[in-house]
């Protein structure tokens, strides 16, 4: 009778402990609903505008002004090179165009001479004809005196390296005091403001994804980053030996954290299909098993074992097999699994 009546006293207590084990657990019904298809290929990524800023004339580096990792702004000093061999053609340059000059002066003065004294006839026609060719031959040499002063002046502008654009250095290829000759690298700057991923696809299914409008997402496996595609290039050429074709895919613009060279995975729509989706954070991993707790209907939840497939941009995760429509799935597999345990009779 007291066995009876404890037992009476004690069911109350262990229905109230029990049912907010199960409420606390959030869940989620699950239905199979239209899922974009897609087909991931793996990609690099690189910066729409980068630049590898080379030497024009031979010298010594006798100063940088930026590393790599430095942010720059367009047409900021980045490199000095001495050119004094330029300046000295600059200099030389000048005293030619000053003789230059000095004789057209004289040729244009006796041309006038000569005009006047043919309109007096006091010299022939053929002094005047022989002036003015006199008159037009240190026309030219004056023009190609003040080309050649060009030139010199371009080629000691040459010795100062400047930022083509706004961006980033990414690479440093020289040090101070090394010898810089026409087309060595001397550094590399990208603009970090457009990226891109850029990915080989086998020309085979290239037909199934340029059907309509070609739809991408990025995934960033590092961080766990999913990104829409701004766009996508289908370039004009396959490559002879693997018999693929590059495609530029566009990210969405200033996106932060991404440097060229980074590993991504582009997923690309292929079309779609009823799946079964679960949030990523009901998947339950343990070691070689992949699981969800499901909702037993008295309460409780039981550990189910499922196959999953690639997760989505959305956040959820593809369940192949392992669950039905109408099923709740707890949300956190933790605390179900508590749950679960505290459930479970003692001895089993």
């Amino acid at each position: 009778m007291i066995k009876h009546t404890l037992a009476l006293l004690l069911l109350p207590l262990a229905l109230t402990l029990a049912a907010p084990v199960r409420a606390d657990v959030p869940t989620v019904r699950v239905e199979a609903r239209p899922v974009t298809q897609t087909h991931p290929i793996e990609a690099t990524l690189e910066a729409v505008r980068q630049a590898t800023l080379a030497a024009q004339v031979p010298g010594r580096v006798v100063a940088l002004t930026a590393d790599a990792g430095d942010r720059v702004s367009q047409g900021a000093v980045l490199v000095r090179i001495e050119a004094s061999a330029a300046a000295e053609a600059v200099a030389a340059a000048d005293a030619v165009l000053a003789q230059a000059r000095a004789n057209l002066a004289n040729a244009e003065a006796a041309y006038e001479r000569a005009r006047t004294l043919t309109e007096r006839k006091f010299v022939s026609s053929a002094a005047l004809d022989q002036a003015r060719a006199a008159y037009d031959a240190a026309s030219a040499q004056v023009r190609a005196a003040r080309a050649a002063r060009g030139q010199a002046a371009a080629q000691q502008a040459h010795a100062t390296i400047v930022a083509p654009f706004s961006g980033l250095i990414a690479a440093r290829h020289v040090e101070p005091g090394e010898m810089a000759q026409p087309g060595r690298a001397l550094l590399t700057v990208y603009d970090p403001a457009a990226m891109r991923a850029v990915v080989d696809v086998p020309q085979q299914r290239l037909a199934g994804l340029s059907a309509g409008q070609m739809k991408a997402h990025v995934e960033l496996p590092d961080s766990g980053r999913w990104l829409e595609a701004a766009a996508v290039t289908i370039l004009p050429a396959a490559d002879p030996r693997t018999h693929t074709v590059r495609l530029r895919v566009d990210l969405p613009a200033v996106q932060q954290g991404l440097v060229p060279g980074m590993f991504a995975r582009v997923h690309f729509a292929t079309g779609e299909a009823s799946r079964i989706v679960v949030p990523a954070e009901a998947i339950l991993r343990r070691g070689e098993l992949t699981g969800v707790y499901v909702a037993d209907g008295d309460g409780g939840f039981r550990l189910r074992q499922v196959r999953v497939g690639e997760p989505g941009p959305d956040g959820n995760v593809e369940v192949l097999a392992g669950l039905v429509g109408g099923e709740e799935v707890a949300l956190d597999p933790v605390r179900a699994g508590i749950a679960a345990r505290a459930a479970r009779p003692r001895g089993q």
